[in-house]
C-alpha cells in the first residue's frame, strides 16, 4: 500500500489532538473518512481537520472499498460491537483502550482477528514514546542491576463533574465506560510496565468506592508478580486532593532505581551510588503519533507495532482479576 487510508468511528475528545491529526500528518498515511453518532459532528470534525467523506453510519464506513484500516474512538461499550463488524469486512482494527468491556470480550476480539487473518492494534501507544523506551533501554541494558520490585502510585482529585450527578461523564458510567478511572487510566501503566519487565503471571487486588461520588471504585490497590519473578505494587485512587495529586512508577534494582510517570512526563530520574541524574522528554502534541507511524509501517510491510491485540489481552485480564474481588 503506497498510502494506508484510515476510516474513524467516534470524533469524540481523544481524536482532537491525542490521535485524529496523527493520521494525516504519518508519512504514507491519510484519514479518509469520519463517522459519529450524529452526523452534525462528523461533518463538523471533517471540516476542521480537512477529512474527504463522512458516513451515517458505522457500515456505510465499513463497505467504502478504499478504507484500509478503521480506528475505534468511541467508549468501551462497543468496541466489540465495531471491531467485530470491522474484522468481518476484512479490515485490521486499531481500538482504542481498554481494549473492551471485559475480558471475553477481548478474547472475542482477538479470535476473531486471528481466524480471519486481520490485525488488531490497541492504543497502548506509550510502547511507542521515547520516554518509555528510554526506560526500557536502560532496563535491558543492566543500568540499575537486576530488576527486584516496581511500584506504582497514581492520585487524581475528582474534576466538578465527578462531584455533580447530572455532570457524571461516560467514564464514571459503567454501562458505558466499565469500572470508571481504573479501566480508563490503570491499563496504560499495566501495559507499560508489562512492555519494560515482562508479562505479569499473577495478580491480586482490591477495589472499592470510598468517597461515594460515583457508583464505579474510586480507589484500588495491587500486588503482582512478572514471570521473571520481579515483584509490583500499585496505588490509584481518583478521590483525593489536588495538593497531594501523584503521579509515579519506582522500578528497583541491584544497583540502582529509575523514577517516572505514566501521564505527567516528569523528567526520568536515574539514581545511582554515583548520583541521581534528570532527564527531560518533551511530551508529543499528538501522543499516539509514534504508534500510529508503527501501524502504518507493519502494513506497508516496513516494520513493527508493539501494541496489539495478543499484548493488550494479557493487560485485560490482569485488570479484571484485580477487579475480581468487587
Amino acid at each position: 500500500m503506497e498510502t494506508i487510508k484510515w476510516g474513524m468511528i467516534g470524533v469524540g475528545e481523544v481524536t482532537e489532538m491525542k490521535s485524529g491529526p496523527a493520521f494525516y500528518k504519518t508519512p504514507h498515511s491519510c484519514l479518509l473518512a469520519v463517522t459519529s453518532r450524529t452526523k452534525e459532528k462528523a461533518e463538523d470534525y471533517a471540516l476542521r481537520h480537512g477529512v474527504p467523506k463522512v458516513y451515517e453510519g458505522v457500515p456505510a464506513l465499513l463497505a467504502d472499498p478504499d478504507i484500509d484500516i478503521v480506528y475505534i474512538a468511541t467508549p468501551p461499550s462497543t468496541h466489540k460491537e465495531y471491531a467485530l463488524q470491522a474484522i468481518q469486512a476484512g479490515k485490521p482494527v486499531y481500538v482504542e483502550k481498554p481494549m473492551a468491556m471485559s475480558l471475553a470480550e477481548a478474547r472475542e476480539m482477538h479470535d476473531a482477528a486471528k481466524q480471519k487473518g486481520v490485525s488488531l492494534f490497541v492504543a497502548f501507544y506509550r510502547r511507542a514514546l521515547p520516554y518509555f523506551s528510554q526506560v526500557k533501554q536502560w532496563i535491558d541494558e543492566g543500568k540499575i542491576g537486576k530488576i527486584l520490585t516496581v511500584s506504582v502510585r497514581l492520585v487524581r482529585a475528582p474534576s466538578l463533574s465527578d462531584l455533580n450527578t447530572d455532570m457524571h461523564t461516560w467514564r464514571i458510567k459503567k454501562e458505558i465506560g466499565g469500572e470508571g478511572y481504573f479501566v480508563d487510566m490503570a491499563p496504560h501503566t499495566l501495559d507499560i510496565v508489562d512492555y519494560m519487565i515482562s508479562p505479569i503471571a499473577d495478580v491480586n487486588g482490591y477495589a472499592i468506592n470510598l468517597a461515594k461520588n460515583y457508583e464505579v471504585p474510586d480507589s484500588v490497590c495491587a500486588s503482582w508478580q512478572h514471570d521473571n519473578g520481579v515483584l509490583g505494587t500499585g496505588i490509584w485512587t481518583f478521590s483525593g486532593i489536588q495538593e497531594t495529586a501523584e503521579d509515579q512508577i519506582i522500578i528497583t534494582g541491584t544497583t540502582g532505581e529509575i523514577r517516572f510517570s505514566t501521564f505527567d512526563f516528569s523528567p526520568i530520574t536515574w539514581i545511582t551510588p554515583s548520583g541521581t541524574q534528570f532527564f527531560d522528554f518533551e511530551k508529543p502534541a499528538h501522543i499516539q503519533q509514534a504508534l500510529i507511524e508503527s501501524i502504518v509501517k507493519e502494513l506497508r510491510g516496513e516494520g513493527h507495532c508493539l501494541s496489539t491485540g495478543e499484548s493488550a489481552l494479557r493487560t485485560t485480564a490482569v485488570i479484571e482479576k484485580i477487579l475480581s474481588t468487587i
